[in-house]
């Protein structure tokens, strides 16, 4: 009797995993605006995407997604660690673009300041405004449907040295 509780609790959390999973399956992302390309970058990235970009005016790197029910929160908007996910491979990105080396994070930064919805169009934008032998400083805004949605900065250092 004492694993009676544990079965159904174990059936429920199958039930919950299947209809994540059915969710996942079925969601269908509209194409990206002319000009964004897709933008595998690995696994992480990959599960959590699909993501987006182009080389904006300037050198600027442009980075977006559509909002998936999976990138919400229970509240219907997206999650801040979707947001602070999405910003760090942004500022990652720009960096990689004007240094041409790969780079680990050494700081990230943001002001969360409004909510982005469910089929949204999610959009940022990254710019270097420092760059030294290992370090390199980055900032970036991002945008939902012409709002601003979040402000962010990053410290950065290229990769194989140490952290």
């Amino acid at each position: 009797r004492a694993t009676l509780p544990m079965e159904g609790r174990e059936r429920r959390l199958a039930y919950l995993q299947h209809a994540a999973l059915s969710s996942i399956m079925t969601e269908t992302v509209p194409p990206p605006p002319e000009g964004f390309v897709p933008s595998p970058r690995g696994p992480y990235t990959t599960h959590n995407g699909p993501m987006f970009h182009r080389i904006g005016e300037g050198g600027s790197f442009d980075h977006a997604f559509f909002v998936l029910p999976r990138h919400c929160n229970s509240m219907g908007i997206v999650h801040g660690g979707m947001l602070a996910t999405f910003l760090d491979g942004l500022l990652a990105r720009a960096v990689f673009g004007s240094t041409g080396a790969q780079s680990v994070t050494l700081h990230l930064s943001m002001d969360f300041l409004s909510a982005a919805r469910k089929g949204q169009w999610v959009f940022g934008e990254a710019k270097v405004t420092r760059a030294a032998k290992e370090i390199t400083f980055a900032e970036a805004r991002i945008h939902a449907d012409g709002r601003d949605v979040l402000r962010g900065s990053g410290v950065f250092k290229k990769a194989g040295g140490r952290t």
